[in-house]
């Protein structure tokens, strides 16, 4: 390739650059069904631009993707979201988002290679599009926390009930969140971390 004198090369910027400090990095996935918010999770606490990879819908998804609640959304993640915290000075913490339609489940098997844990996502509207989601995890081995996503319409139950229908243990935490806050999706980011580290420090 002829690059000439006017051509210009462009990095990373530089906010997007990995801190000098950082010396240990951790993997998490963020889990769900169709259109529950991975996508917004991912791009509401990312301290870094996310790599997305949404493709606008068409007509070939239909009679194969479920969107049945979500009718309106127009696009959907094909491979993966990327995102990245700083955890500390030292520690990064690595974000990807999955693809939601289950025509795309086969792209799991790389993002979940080397992840501590997962955060599953759910939509009350369409609660029943989050079992095979955790039946895959639970499977799989995969600790994992549940984020009710808060959408403006969508039902409110009892945690207790949300637990029964989801067949969820006890001691798997469970908490409320908008995916559109960076707050939200923090408190969400920390409690599994709190649930990874209880996991690995049993009890006295």
């Amino acid at each position: 390739m002829d690059f000439r004198s006017s051509d210009t090369i462009t990095g990373p910027r530089s906010e997007d650059v990995l801190p000098t400090t950082a010396t240990a990095a951790v993997k998490v996935v963020i889990v769900g069904g169709f259109g529950v918010g991975k996508t917004t999770m991912v791009g509401s606490v990312s301290e870094i631009r996310p790599l997305t990879t949404e493709e606008t819908m068409t007509q070939a998804g239909v009679g194969v993707d479920d969107n049945a609640g979500v009718e309106t959304k127009t696009a959907t993640t094909v491979a993966m979201d990327f995102g990245r915290i700083s955890l500390s000075e030292e520690l990064i913490l690595y974000l990807f988002g999955t693809p939601g339609q289950e025509r795309f489940w086969f792209l799991w098997n790389g993002l979940f290679e080397g992840a501590l844990g997962a955060v599953v996502l759910i939509d009350t509207r369409r609660l029943e599009v989050s079992f095979d989601v955790i039946g895959r995890l639970e499977e799989r081995g995969v600790p994992f926390v549940v984020a009710v996503n808060t959408f403006p319409d969508a039902p409110h139950h009892p945690v207790e009930a949300l637990r029964r229908a989801l067949d969820l243990p006890d001691e798997v935490p469970m908490i409320d969140c908008d995916a559109r806050l960076r707050t939200s999706s923090r408190d969400v980011l920390m409690t599994l971390m709190r649930y990874l580290h209880s996991l690995a420090v049993p009890l006295a």
